[in-house]
């Protein structure tokens, strides 16, 4: 038997990042938005003309971690300033806020993420783009 599942497609991650755009744009903060499918690879980016484009790879790392590991970001950020370093030395982990799963009906299929800006403004900003999978 041929087992379907959700997929993440081009205007699904199209839809996340004009959602998270807009909420960046609220705030007037520059921020690069990555879009990854399930196996981690890249679907869609882009960046605001005013971020730095050190911003672009970390935005990419957010996401592909937080679909390598199925939790947000900040999961390995909360654990790091609570003195488990250990998740400092595990690969493709980025301790830091803005990186996403997006789920759909339990399945995941694909991550979201955002740098540019403070940790809890890239979640922030990462947090409005998953509501748009909705």
């Amino acid at each position: 038997m041929i087992s379907s599942k959700p997929a993440l497609t081009l205007e699904d991650a199209k839809r996340i990042a004009t959602a998270a755009e807009a909420e960046a744009m609220r705030n007037n903060w520059g921020v690069v938005i990555a879009v990854v499918d399930d196996g981690g690879h890249l679907l869609y980016l882009q960046r605001n003309h005013t971020t730095p484009f050190g911003s672009v790879e970390t935005a990419i790392a957010k996401a592909y971690a937080a679909i390598a590991f199925q939790r947000p970001t900040k999961a390995s950020e909360d654990a790091v300033m609570a003195g488990r370093l250990i998740h400092l030395a595990l690969p493709g982990v980025i301790p830091a806020e803005g990186g996403v799963p997006l789920i759909v009906n339990g399945t995941m299929v694909g991550a979201l993420g955002i740098s540019g800006v403070r940790s809890p403004q890239d979640g922030q900003i990462a947090a409005a783009g998953l509501a748009a999978l909705t």
